[in-house]
């Protein structure tokens, strides 16, 4: 018995060799097992694509969409997917929501930024506090120099 991942494979190969119908059949079988294989999903919808099925792919489009509403990929493909089948208004839609996930760095939503490595990070100076009244620190440059310098007027 394949696993999920060797089943999908062995759909994309399908798909990589445009036996559309081949991969539709075994992705569908991936997704009777596990219907949220997100990659699956995905890819089911742009086989149907590629058959000139555009609302099939749509279905399954969105259904990608509710397994990860902010992911590029999805928005990118429902964009390809609207335009092709003539609705241009829901295209840009996707399109835009595309752009969206991209600049949110496709972060699950309420998910905190992930940790960037303390090593790579740039140094905080902490300066000390200043208390109002207090003169600045010594400053060199400003100690009683004549206006206009040493040469005479």
């Amino acid at each position: 018995m394949l696993t999920p991942q060797e089943q999908y494979d062995d759909a994309m190969y399908d798909f990589s060799t445009a036996d559309y119908d081949g991969a539709i059949a075994k992705l569908k079988v991936v997704l009777a097992e596990d219907p949220d294989y997100f990659d699956a999903r995905l890819s089911l919808g742009m086989a149907y694509y590629r058959k000139g099925d555009y609302a099939t792919a749509i279905e399954e489009g969105h259904k990608a969409e509710k397994l990860r509403p902010n992911e590029q990929l999805v928005h990118t493909n429902l964009s390809l997917f609207y335009m092709k089948s003539g609705d241009k208004q829901t295209a840009e839609h996707h399109g835009l929501q595309a752009r969206i996930a991209s600049w949110k760095g496709n972060m699950a939503p309420g998910a905190a930024a992930p940790a960037g490595d303390p090593e790579l990070e740039l140094a905080k100076p902490k300066a000390p506090p200043v208390k109002v009244g207090e003169k600045f620190p010594d400053m060199p440059w400003k100690k009683n120099k004549p206006i206009g310098g040493d040469k005479a007027h």
